[in-house]
């Protein structure tokens, strides 16, 4: 529960300052989580394992070293998710126009991304013992969906405050 409650924080409540230009917002792109969906995939694990002199042990550093990584690409994931979500916040505040549609839709991305990265953290858990796939498919579509949306709302020579 308490990492529930962690995690909730976290993404909406995010560290650090927002944007503050529309070319922060274009320089947002889900290429940069490209590597993360293949991490773990088990093609590799399962190519190593043909490979002369490689061991038991030797599978076991590995996913725990790629699981060290992935979590790192996953702490960034909800960083960026929880700026672009802080910022569409922003430009609803500023707006002359109330977005009840918008503001219906962004908490139901938050959601839906709180929920995917608790799935996504237990699916970890699971692949590091070699009991599961991980999958943050869905992650990066909801990311993606946010970052467009958002983009949607700055027009592009247009900065944003602070």
């Amino acid at each position: 529960m308490l990492a529930a409650v962690l995690l909730i924080r976290r993404v909406a409540v995010p560290g650090g300052s927002l944007p503050v230009t529309a070319e922060w917002i274009d320089e947002l792109s889900i290429e940069r989580y490209r590597p993360m969906m293949r991490l773990l995939d088990g093609g590799d694990l399962e190519f190593l394992r043909t490979q002369p002199g490689f061991t038991s042990k030797m599978v076991t550093r590995l996913r725990v070293q790629r699981c060290q990584i992935f979590r790192g690409y996953l702490r960034s994931l909800s960083c960026d998710f929880g700026r672009v979500c802080a910022a569409i916040k922003l430009v609803m505040l500023q707006s002359r126009h109330d977005r009840p549609d918008l503001a219906g839709a962004l908490m139901r991305h938050q959601a839906l991304f709180i929920a995917g990265v608790m799935n996504v953290h237990f699916q970890l858990f699971l692949y590091r013992w070699g009991l599961c796939a991980v999958d943050v498919t869905n992650l990066v579509k909801i990311f993606d969906m946010m970052r467009l949306e958002l983009r949607t709302l700055v027009p592009a020579a247009v900065p944003m405050g602070a």
